[in-house]
């Protein structure tokens, strides 16, 4: 008996890699027409409203067509691929030719006389981040328990993380017609997941379709016995714009008066989020002005110790800590505004957020579990964030999940500012540029290393009497950071 070969394209749509993202824009195709490619392959690199991510090609074969140029902003859902996957060389003429619409389950002449249990697959079918390898259907794969003879050969469901470039669990599933069970959860909960230690196959999801929420992962979590503080190594401090900038070309008006950049992306996004931040939590901030000249001389006194060689050691990193120990005096700040509920709920936990200027622009990825970390790992994690932040490759992940910010305008020689909250934080502390002023110290006007800080609280949940006693204290650890010891 002869079996049929399906001759036609696949078609790779856009996924949705972050959590109700309907878009994306293609910024560079990694194959051209009639390059071969592999399952797992990187294809090309797409931003969203909140990363620069990669994406792999779900199966083997000869890319036929690009549906889409780079520069263009394709809708979650949308094939922007199409790719043989039958073997042998694409057609001649077939790269400009090929339709931009989902490909079509192929219609056979005849059905295949053997049983359902002996047809063999078409091949196999990989399991991806928000997008399956279907030709036609858009159904989940069954649910454990369902024989495998009941599920559609071409079901699936959002698999591993490919943001974060996790393609070694991308294979073995499907074949023969036999699903694997597997927990069901979209990218960043798995990510949450992984940064959390939560096993995904200890779960029981409460969302449709059996998909494990965020709230399955958090109520999974088992609290820390003792919040014994432990960091990371703290980076450069990340120089975080307060306000969004249109970049324009530098030295390429050519005689143009004006120059339009479109809004899009990682921009859009946060005008979107901080227009939204502004007009629904009602901003307060507080400024004080303090003598860090203790503080500057302890970053230099640590950056010879041994136990912190090979960490970057800088004033972001004791700022950093000066704010967790003052959110473990004053824990009522570390809270957001349950609308829907309207309800606090307070956090015991610190995910700390540190606003970061990238080419795409402002992004506020943070550091899970901060309040946790010894000062090495705290400078450890500061380091990491702010070098992937500049190399573009922030993933959705590591931008949500924030409860308090920390903006460094200081690093552009700027005083002090009022920044705006992260969306769904209580809080965010500005730290100006620290420089030698005269200073009254011990009686006398001596110059001294002073800095401006300046605290926004959403002021539904953080009166103005809890917002001056954290800004009190972060500057009191400041000027005396002895306090570090005496107040942990």
């Amino acid at each position: 008996m002869t079996t049929m070969t399906d001759t036609s394209p696949r078609e790779f749509k856009m996924p949705d890699v972050g959590e109700g993202l309907t878009e994306a824009e293609i910024l560079k195709w990694y194959v051209q027409p009639g390059d071969t490619v592999t399952d797992g392959q990187i294809v090309c690199e797409v931003e969203t409203a909140k990363a620069a991510v990669e994406l792999p090609i779900p199966y083997d074969g000869v890319v036929r067509a690009l549906h889409f140029p780079e520069g263009t902003t394709v809708d979650v859902g949308t094939s922007i691929i199409a790719v043989d996957v039958a073997g042998g060389a694409a057609p001649a003429g077939a790269d400009e030719a090929a339709p931009a619409e989902p490909a079509v389950e192929p219609k056979p002449a005849a059905k295949p006389v053997a049983a359902p249990a002996a047809k063999k697959p078409e091949g196999r079918k990989p399991v991806l981040v928000g997008y399956g390898v279907a030709e036609s259907s858009t159904k989940r794969r069954p649910r454990k328990g369902v024989p495998a003879a009941a599920a559609p050969a071409e079901d699936t469901l959002y698999g591993a993380s490919a943001l974060q470039g996790i393609q070694g669990d991308l294979n073995g599933h499907g074949q023969h017609g036999v699903t694997v069970a597997r927990p069901l959860a979209k990218p960043p909960v798995r990510k949450l997941a992984k940064d959390l230690g939560v096993d995904l196959s200890t779960i029981t999801p409460s969302g449709p379709d059996g998909i494990i929420t965020r709230e399955d992962v958090h109520a999974a979590v088992v609290p820390p016995k003792a919040p014994e503080p432990v960091t990371e190594t703290p980076t450069a401090p990340v120089a975080p714009a307060a306000p969004v900038q249109t970049p324009v070309p530098v030295a390429s008006y050519d005689g143009a008066r004006e120059t339009r950049v479109p809004v899009k992306g990682v921009r859009k996004a946060t005008a979107a989020a901080m227009v939204g931040s502004a007009f629904t939590a009602p901003h307060v901030t507080e400024f004080v002005t303090v003598d860090v000249t203790r503080t500057m001389k302890l970053v230099e006194e640590l950056k010879q110790d041994k136990e912190l060689a090979g960490l970057r050691v800088n004033p972001l990193l004791l700022i950093a800590r000066a704010l967790l120990v003052a959110i473990r005096r004053n824990p009522d700040i570390n809270a957001t505004w349950d609308e829907a509920a309207q309800e606090i709920v307070v956090k015991h936990y610190v995910n700390l957020g540190i606003a970061a200027a990238t080419p795409r622009g402002l992004i506020v990825p943070n550091i899970k579990d901060a309040h946790a970390k010894t000062l090495p790992e705290l400078a450890q994690s500061l380091s990491e964030l702010v070098s992937t932040a500049k190399e573009g490759r922030t993933s959705p992940g590591a931008m949500q999940g924030g409860t308090v910010t920390i903006t460094n305008v200081g690093v552009f020689g700027i005083d002090t500012g009022t920044p705006i909250l992260n969306p769904g934080e209580s809080a965010i502390l500005a730290v100006g540029s620290i420089k030698l002023q005269p200073w009254v110290h011990k009686g006398k006007v001596k110059p001294r290393q002073v800095t401006t800080l300046a605290l926004s609280f959403d002021h539904r949940l953080v009166d103005g009497e809890l917002g001056s006693k954290v800004l009190a204290d972060v500057a009191a650890i400041l000027e005396q950071p002895k306090r570090l010891i005496t107040w942990a």
